[in-house]
C-alpha cells in the first residue's frame, strides 16, 4: 500500500447464509491484513445465530482479529425479517425478503458510513446480491463482487442468454444434449448444471435473484473468486477478458485448521475424544451442510446403507435436515444397530473433524466450501448434490479431479448402492486410488496460496489494480 497516505476503505457485504458467511469472513480478514480498512455489514439474523452458538461469544466475529491489530469494523443490518423467523423452512420468503427489501436496509447502512464523514472508497459484496452496481454508483465506490463458488458456475450463470437461444434454458421442452458452446468451458452436460438451470419454471423468486444478479454484476470494476487458476484456467481467462478477474483461493485465514474464528450458526459438538479411539482413515465423516434438505425416503436409504456397510461414522444430522417440523428423522433400529461405531451430532466445526487422522472419506452434499476443505485436508469425497451449484461442483469432483465417487448414479437413492459406494471409498485399492488424486489436487491447492503461486499473485495483482483505480479517483 505504499505510495497512499491513508489505507484504502471498504465497505463489505456478504450474503446471509452460512456458506458465503464463511469464506467472506476469511476474505475480510485476508484484506485487513494487506493493508485495508473494512467496514463488514453482517445481518442481525447472521450475528444473533452466531452469537447464540457460542457460549463465550466475543462482541462479533472480528474481536480477536482486532486485537491483532486489523482494521475491521462491524455492523448489522436487518434481513427485512425478524431475527427469528424460520428461514430454513420458509425459504421463498427468505429469499424475497433478499430480493426486494434487503437493499434498503444494506443502503441505508452504506449511506450512514460514507455522511459520517469517513472515506470509502470500495464496496465489496456477493454477486448474488441485485443490488450492489446500483448503490457502488450511487455513492461514488468502486465494486468488487466475490464469487463464492467456482468459475465455472459464474459463467453458466453469467451466459445464460446462450443457454437460452440454444434451448438448453427456460423452455419447456429443453434438448438435453452436451452444451458445448460456452465461452471457457470445453464442455457439460445438461444434467450437471445447477438445479435452478435444470428446472422448467423460471418464474421462481430464486430465479428472478439470479437473472437479477448476473445483469448487476456485469457492471462490476472487479470480481474476485474462491477458486484456483490451475483448477480453472480457460473459464477463469475468458471472464478475464470482460472484467478484470481475479483467482484467489482457497480463501483460508493462516492456520485455519485450529482457528477459532466464529462463523458457525450452530452450537459444535467436539468429536475429537471418540475419533482418537479409532484407526487412522477408518471414519466416515457425513454432512449435508448448512441450508439444503434431505427427503426422508432419501435419509432412510442412505442411514441403513450406512449400517450395511459396516464403517465407522460422525453424521452431522442438523435438527431441520428433513423439516424445522420432523426432528428426529431416522429409524430406531439404525440408532441401535450402529450405536457402537457411529457418532451422530447437530452440528461440528467441520474442519477440525475433517483434518483428524481417523477420517477416510466424506459423504457430502458438494457445498464448496466442503469441497475445498475435503480436499485440503486430503479426504476423498462421496457425492449427494442435493440443489443449486451442488451439482456442478460434483462434476468437478468426480469427472474433472476424480478425487470422488457419486453416492448413486440413479435418481432413486438404495440402501445397497450407499453401502457399496461407502465400501468403494473406504476400503481396498480404490480408496488408495482416491487419496493419490486427492493429495494431488490438495497440492495445487498448496502451491496456489505459497508465496509465488497464482492466488498470492492474483492477490497481489488485485490489489495494485484496485489502488491505481482508487488512486485515479481521487
Amino acid at each position: 500500500m505504499a505510495g497512499t497516505t491513508r489505507k484504502p476503505h471498504a465497505i463489505f457485504v456478504s450474503y446471509p447464509l452460512q456458506g458465503h458467511v464463511i469464506p467472506s469472513v476469511h476474505l475480510a480478514i485476508t484484506l485487513a491484513s494487506r493493508g485495508f480498512t473494512i467496514t463488514y455489514i453482517n445481518t442481525q439474523s447472521i450475528h444473533h445465530n452466531s452469537s447464540k452458538a457460542q457460549p463465550n461469544a466475543r462482541p462479533d466475529i472480528f474481536s480477536s482479529a482486532r486485537e491483532s491489530g486489523l482494521d475491521i469494523r462491524y455492523t448489522t443490518v436487518s434481513d427485512g425479517l425478524p431475527v427469528g423467523f424460520d428461514r430454513s423452512l420458509n425459504h421463498d420468503q427468505f429469499m424475497a425478503s433478499l430480493l426486494h427489501v434487503f437493499s434498503a436496509h444494506a443502503e441505508e447502512a452504506i449511506d450512514s458510513i460514507v455522511r459520517s464523514g469517513e472515506k470509502v472508497d470500495c464496496l465489496i459484496a456477493d454477486t448474488f446480491f441485485v443490488w450492489p452496481s446500483k448503490l457502488a454508483k450511487k455513492f461514488g465506490l468502486l465494486y468488487l463482487s466475490f464469487w463464492t463458488e467456482p468459475a465455472l458456475v459464474f459463467t453458466l450463470y453469467f451466459h445464460l442468454d446462450l443457454l437460452r437461444i440454444n434451448s438448453h434454458f427456460g423452455c419447456q421442452d429443453c434438448r438435453e444434449d452436451t452444451i458445448d458452446y460456452i465461452p471457457g468451458v470445453r464442455a457439460i452436460e445438461p444434467k450437471d448444471m445447477m438445479s435452478y438451470l435444470q428446472e422448467t419454471d423460471t418464474t421462481t423468486v430464486c430465479h428472478q435473484i439470479i437473472f437479477n444478479a448476473f445483469n448487476d454484476v456485469k457492471n462490476a470494476d472487479f470480481l474476485l473468486f474462491n477458486t484456483v487458476q490451475e483448477l480453472e484456467p480457460e473459464t477463469i481467462s475468458v471472464l478475464n477478458s470482460k472484467i478484470p478477474t481475479y483467482a484467489v483461493g482457497p480463501i483460508f485465514p493462516d492456520g485455519f485448521t485450529k482457528n477459532t474464528l466464529v462463523t458457525s450458526l450452530w452450537s459444535e459438538s467436539d468429536c475429537a475424544h471418540w475419533l482418537d479411539t479409532k484407526p487412522p482413515d477408518s471414519v466416515l465423516y457425513i454432512s449435508f451442510g448448512s441450508y439444503a434438505h434431505v427427503t426422508k425416503k432419501d435419509l432412510i436409504e442412505i442411514a441403513y446403507g450406512l449400517a450395511r456397510s459396516q464403517v465407522n461414522f460422525v453424521w452431522v444430522l442438523r435438527a431441520d435436515i428433513v423439516s424445522s417440523d420432523d426432528a428426529d428423522p431416522l429409524p430406531s433400529d439404525f440408532k441401535e444397530e450402529v450405536r457402537d461405531r457411529g457418532m451422530i451430532i447437530p452440528w461440528c466445526r467441520q474442519i477440525a473433524v475433517l483434518s483428524h487422522p481417523a477420517i477416510g472419506g466424506f459423504l457430502t452434499h458438494c457445498g464448496w466450501n466442503s469441497i475445498l476443505e475435503s480436499v485440503w485436508c486430503e479426504v476423498p469425497l462421496l457425492c449427494f448434490p442435493l440443489l443449486t451449484d451442488q451439482f456442478t461442483n460434483r462434476k468437478l469432483v468426480v469427472d474433472d479431479w476424480k478425487v470422488g465417487i457419486n453416492l448413486s448414479h440413479k435418481i432413486l437413492i438404495t440402501e445397497e448402492t450407499v453401502s457399496e459406494n461407502i465400501t468403494r471409498l473406504m476400503r481396498g485399492k480404490s480408496k488408495e486410488d482416491f487419496k493419490d488424486k486427492v493429495k494431488g489436487v490438495k497440492k495445487t491447492l498448496e502451491n496456489a496460496w505459497s508465496p509465488n503461486g497464482s492466488s498470492q499473485k492474483n492477490m497481489d495483482k488485485f490489489l495494485k489494480d484496485i489502488m491505481a483505480k482508487i488512486q485515479k479517483k481521487q
